[in-house]
């Protein structure tokens, strides 16, 4: 029941995620915004529960390494929910703000950790990966797909409103659209020959 609700949780996570960032949606329509945030807040926060009781009842695949991993990821998922809410009551908005984007750089590593499987799986073969989940690849995953996620977003709430210098601005947006790029592209292909097919041989289509 706990991976069952974590699962179901995810797909509203991942839409209602960007609709939270945009800039134009929040301004012209703040009850709209209001609305998808707590939906987007409570989903973050069963989905981090779903996984949390899982793990704490079964285990993963990938014994204590992975344990650990996915228990910090769920308990940071868990963390930054509660406070968004919180400072989001208490309308203290520039804390509420930061901690929306250190949630959702976490929500989103959940569609990255598989990304980054298909990519390794693509361009390395695979490379230090066992199907038990205990090889080196799968041990550094079971903390990159989210850690980096928070240290980038936390370094962009500490330089925002400070004065940059031109170039580091102009390195800083190529990296973001590179990855967009990046993400855009590898869904579309992975969905397309993979996800995608699975999914409807699932479904019996």
């Amino acid at each position: 029941m706990g991976i069952g609700v974590h699962f179901a949780m995810g797909g509203i996570i991942l839409v209602l995620g960007n609709i939270q960032l945009l800039e134009k949606i929040r301004n012209r329509w703040p009850a709209f915004h209001r609305f998808t945030g707590r939906v987007y807040v409570v989903a973050c926060l069963l989905a981090a529960l779903g996984g949390l009781a899982f793990i704490a009842v079964k285990g993963t695949i990938g014994g204590a390494v992975m344990n650990a991993g996915f228990g910090l990821y769920g308990l940071l998922m868990l963390i930054a929910g509660i406070e968004t809410w919180r400072h989001a009551i208490a309308r203290r908005l520039e804390l509420h703000r930061a901690w929306a984007l250190r949630l959702y750089a976490l929500a989103i590593g959940s569609w990255l950790y598989r990304m980054d499987y298909g990519f390794w799986l693509m361009l390395a073969d695979g490379i230090g990966h066992q199907k038990n989940f205990e090889g080196l690849f799968d041990r550094i995953m079971a903390f990159f797909f989210y850690l980096p996620n928070l240290l980038i977003a936390e370094a962009f709430i500490r330089m925002r409103g400070k004065k940059m210098h031109l170039l580091l601005q102009a390195l800083s947006t190529i990296v973001i659209l590179l990855m967009i790029a990046i993400l855009a592209v590898g869904t579309y292909y992975f969905t397309k020959f993979y996800w995608g097919p699975a999914i409807i041989e699932w479904l019996g289509m």
